[in-house]
């Protein structure tokens, strides 16, 4: 495993590195600065408690990942929080 891998790893909540895509569809880059807000952003976006990340991520892959309909919503308000924007 090289340095690297656990750098950016440890930059990541848990399921952030299965959202890939989704933050390429945001047009975001997460970073040491920017990923706590995201992930409060994402917690709340989905509803559930800030810091249960095995919770948010099942909701995510259960509930939004696989309906491509609530897939588009979930990031177009994941842009919109991000920019700043309602």
């Amino acid at each position: 495993m090289s340095n690297t891998w656990v750098e950016i790893n440890h930059l990541m909540a848990c399921y952030f590195r299965h959202l890939k895509e989704v933050f390429e569809a945001v047009g975001v880059e997460v970073s040491s600065v920017n990923k706590k807000q995201i992930d409060r952003t994402i917690h709340g976006i989905i509803g559930v408690n800030y810091k249960d990340c095995p919770a948010t991520w099942r909701k995510l892959k259960q509930e939004v990942l696989s309906d491509e309909q609530k897939r588009r919503h979930f990031v177009a308000r994941l842009r919109s929080a991000v920019r700043g924007t309602p």
